[in-house]
């Protein structure tokens, strides 16, 4: 199987809110909800890097669509790695989120391997780690 990952979806609670988050609150692209015309069919898109978008569909949509039972977060089945250039660039981040309404849950901090990073929760519990990795210069 040659990797192809093109969307990443994340399950919310309020689609609305979700879309503030990550569009207000964090600044990423996106058209907002599309959709609303079919029943479960409400998501919105959000534009990564190229190649990659990240979708919020409701999880009563997702549990419907793949047929598993509608489940509550959890926070510890998941991380997103949001890579970025500098310890600074990460304490930037972290703020931000955390005024949009992110949870930290880790304050940023020197890591054993030799980069910085901490971690934060959005509305619905996704986990996201914000790091710099000196071994990742982009």
């Amino acid at each position: 199987m040659k990797p192809r990952i093109t969307v990443i979806t994340l399950g919310v609670d309020d689609l609305e809110r979700a879309v503030r988050f990550y569009s207000v609150g964090l600044g990423f692209s996106t058209e907002g909800i599309v959709g609303l015309e079919f029943e479960f069919g409400a998501v919105a898109f959000f534009a990564m890097q190229p190649g990659l978008r990240l979708a919020l569909w409701p999880r009563r949509s997702l549990a419907h669509d793949s047929g598993l039972p509608v489940s509550g977060p959890s926070p510890t089945n998941l991380s997103l790695g949001h890579n970025v250039t500098s310890r600074e660039e990460v304490d930037a981040v972290m703020s931000r989120a955390e005024s949009a309404g992110a949870r930290i849950i880790k304050r940023p901090k020197e890591t054993f391997w030799g980069g910085y990073a901490g971690y934060f929760q959005d509305p619905d519990q996704h986990v996201w780690e914000v790091v710099w990795n000196p071994q990742w210069q982009q």
